[in-house]
């Protein structure tokens, strides 16, 4: 090892100092293009003046809340009936117990799965009358359910009345969030809660009376039951749709911005990668999950617990649970009350405070284990009965917050299949190999404590997240307010494309920051940077193949950040992109015969289009039957341009147009360009040659670090030669920007 000297001390400390400066640097950078968390006060719902809960009814309308809150209390019929008349219908329709289990559980499969086209319908068209028309629909198909001779005819029936209860919790939980004020939201939703609730104590009931009429002839329950649900359903096609994100956007902005109908449709994958940039709702996600684990667990064993250690009736097991429950919807006012004043004070406390619930449930479960008389069991059964009502009442309005108001029901649509699929299914299988093992109450305090306390513990971490996602969703609703103005001040002057305050992340490794360009309709925008500066990142993001995680990308003054790549090819988006882009094994036929796969309906308008681009590129044209992979790499280039060509895009991008190519292909790729700038093509191009760029670019931007360093006319470039350097000495090492990204993952 070298022995350091005197003499290179004052290099090691000039060098540390560069070092710390451009850390400094950097970091005050980043900082100033990351999103701003806002102060609690700043945040929607919060600081306000206190709300009452009649001041919030009369901000929505009584007709939101009876009638979601009616159709949520007779939604328990479909559910009683085969539950209370399980005996009945086995012999009817003489199937065993494991033929009446399978009957009864199509249903509840079928409005969970379906729970998520449910959700992108209901985020993209009026609400209400989604509403209406699938419980007309299942009504139907439940007062069909009463002349099914057979079990595979009640079984294929109970799918469609599962698909039509499937709006239950996507659909309804986004209107209510909707239609009443955020300072009310949790007494709101408590309400529909305790109605759905009391429905399901009620609906056996219900049917029982019945039976004592119809001599316990079954098949009445569903004809009779299935009328008042239609009538419901009538009723949900005449309330008025509110407007989406209403409340969020009078306390940003103090005004409802306009609906934009030709907002373009938004892909699955977009929204899931948006959902998981919350950090609340992923905890959520994973609190719940391991919640539910713990609580199917429990109540697929604690019967078989109250009937061999005391041996109880159905009906005494039953009042075990009833006098609990019906306690628990008295202490829900009260905790929806405490939740609003909380969420007044700070999201995060109200997050907390639900989280914290868990822990008494924890220590109250393995004492009413061990009590010694049912009465004391059902006793102490009232404080994880009353805590676990008021949980699942508040955590919906809680995450509806963090989520965007577009995507509310697609979000609490997925929450359902998260939650169902990681704990639904898991809980009772786990309880019974458990139970096997060991006995019913060892299983029951495995899968309770250790996995309450987790869960609580998990939400009450995720408290200190939630104001960075309420910021974000503010941060949203004013970049859309600011696109809406821009629109309506300038609509004949707005640019071809544009992107604000884009951040984009691989994994944990953030490569833009805040990126903010535009391009005008007819410009030749060139982008410049070093290798890993993020300037491909950037044309994946405009055509779709990459999501940011912040801020929003428009065409033509419309937001198509959420939108699939497929959707902007339809818009007009085509990406030429870096590297090799065409079938080696194909002649040049072939290889425009594929780029046009999506008009092969049309074969003559395809053959007219080849014969178009083929005008650009007379080489290619002599030699069609050549195959692809004999061509020069000038000769793949220009036929891989000509391949995007085929669909006249409306903005072009084009990702090392000159990367490792001759003198003479870049001439000849460079006539091409000048040639598409007269017929008013508008082009992105990724360039490493800044003579290139001047060339031929109207405007150049230059990246570096994921951050805008320059933004101006190509003529200024000469002028800049701190660019000039970070270019020519970033542009020795060949490897494209994909390389560079890759591996910075």
């Amino acid at each position: 090892m070298t022995e350091r000297t005197d003499e290179d001390e004052p290099f090691a400390g000039l060098t540390a100092a560069l070092l710390a400066e451009e850390a400094s640097r950097a970091d005050r950078e980043r900082d100033a293009s990351m999103l701003t968390v806002r102060e609690d006060e700043e945040l929607p719902g919060v600081g306000d003046q206190p709300m009452s809960f009649g001041e919030g009814i009369a901000a929505g309308g009584v007709g939101v809340i009876a009638c979601l809150g009616t159709l949520d209390a007779v939604d328990a019929l479909q559910i009683a009936i085969p539950s209370l008349l399980g005996p009945e219908i086995q012999e009817s329709l003489n199937v065993s117990d494991t033929g009446l289990a399978v009957m009864g559980i199509g249903g509840l499969i079928a409005s969970t799965l379906f729970a998520v086209p449910m959700g992108r319908w209901a985020d993209r068209t009026n609400r209400m009358r989604l509403v209406g028309f699938a419980t007309v629909f299942w009504s139907i198909a439940m007062f069909a359910r009463g002349f099914q001779a057979t079990a595979l005819g009640f079984f294929l029936v109970g799918i469609i009345v599962g698909l039509g209860t499937s709006n239950t919790f996507p659909v309804q939980g986004a209107v209510l969030a909707d239609a009443y004020p955020i300072e009310a939201r949790g007494r709101i939703y408590a309400v529909k809660n305790v109605l759905g609730r009391g429905g399901e104590r009620i609906a056996p009931l219900l049917v029982g009376a019945l039976m004592l009429v119809v001599d316990d002839n079954w098949r009445w329950a569903y004809w009779v039951f299935a009328w008042p649900t239609v009538a419901l359903g009538i009723w949900a096609l005449f309330v008025p749709d509110p407007p989406r994100g209403q409340f969020e956007q009078k306390a940003v902005l103090g005004e409802v911005m306009e609906e934009d109908e030709d907002r373009p449709k938004v892909s699955m994958a977009a929204v899931w990668h948006r959902l998981m940039a919350i950090r609340t709702l992923k905890l959520a996600w994973f609190a719940f999950s391991i919640i539910v684990f713990s609580i199917i667990g429990q109540g697929f064993l604690v019967n078989l617990f109250l009937e061999d250690r005391w041996g109880l009736s159905p009906f005494e097991r039953a009042m075990i649970g009833f006098v609990p429950g019906m306690l628990a919807f008295a202490a829900a006012p009260w905790a929806a009350t405490r939740y609003d004043k909380l969420y007044q004070e700070s999201p995060a406390k109200a997050l907390a405070w639900v989280g914290a619930l868990f822990f008494p449930i924890a220590v109250a479960i393995p004492i009413q284990y061990f009590m010694p008389h049912p009465v004391l069991f059902a006793a102490v059964g009232i404080v994880p009965s009353v805590l676990s009502v008021v949980i699942f009442g508040m955590i919906s309005p809680l995450l509806v917050g963090v989520v965007p108001y577009r995507l509310r029901a697609q979000a609490t649509a997925l929450s359902m299949i998260v939650i169902f699929l990681g704990g639904g299914v898991l809980g009772p299988i786990a309880a019974g190999l458990l139970s096997d093992a060991t006995s019913e109450r060892t299983a029951i305090l495995i899968v309770t404590i250790p996995f309450k306390i987790l869960g609580g513990a998990l939400l009450i971490w995720g408290a200190r997240h939630i104001r960075h996602d309420l910021s974000l969703v503010v941060d949203e609703i004013e970049k859309d307010a600011t696109e809406i103005e821009r629109r309506r001040a300038n609509p004949d002057d707005l640019p071809a494309l544009s992107m604000r305050s884009i951040d984009f992340a691989y994994g944990p490794v953030q490569v833009l920051f805040g990126i903010d360009l535009e391009v005008a309709r007819g410009e030749t925008l060139a982008l410049l940077g070093t290798n890993g500066a993020g300037k491909s990142t950037i044309l994946r993001v405009i055509s779709g193949l990459a999501v940011p995680g912040r801020g929003i990308v428009d065409l033509d003054g419309r937001d198509i950040t959420l939108t699939s790549p497929q959707t902007r090819v339809d818009l007009g988006i085509q990406q030429l992109p870096g590297g090799r882009a065409v079938f080696d094994p194909l002649t040049i036929h072939e290889n425009l015969l594929t780029a046009g796969w999506t008009m092969r309906g049309d074969r003559e308008e395809l053959d007219r289009r080849i014969a178009e681009t083929l005008e650009l590129f007379p080489d290619l044209a002599t030699r069609l039957d050549q195959r692809a992979g004999d061509l020069s790499g000038g000769q793949q280039q220009m036929l891989a341009l000509a391949m995007v060509l085929l669909h006249r895009p409306e903005i072009l991008l084009i990702d090392e147009l000159t990367l490792g190519l001759a003198p003479t292909a870049v001439g000849d790729l460079l006539a091409v360009i000048e040639r598409l700038q007269a017929s008013g093509q508008t082009m992105i191009i990724v360039e490493q040659s800044l003579n290139v760029a001047m060339a031929i670019a109207d405007r150049a931007v230059f990246i570096e670090k994921g951050h805008v360093r320059f933004d101006g006319p190509t003529r200024e470039l000469s002028e800049r030669d701190d660019i000039a350097r970070a270019v020519f000495l970033g542009g020795r090492d060949t490897r494209d920007d994909h390389t560079a990204e890759d591996e910075s993952q």
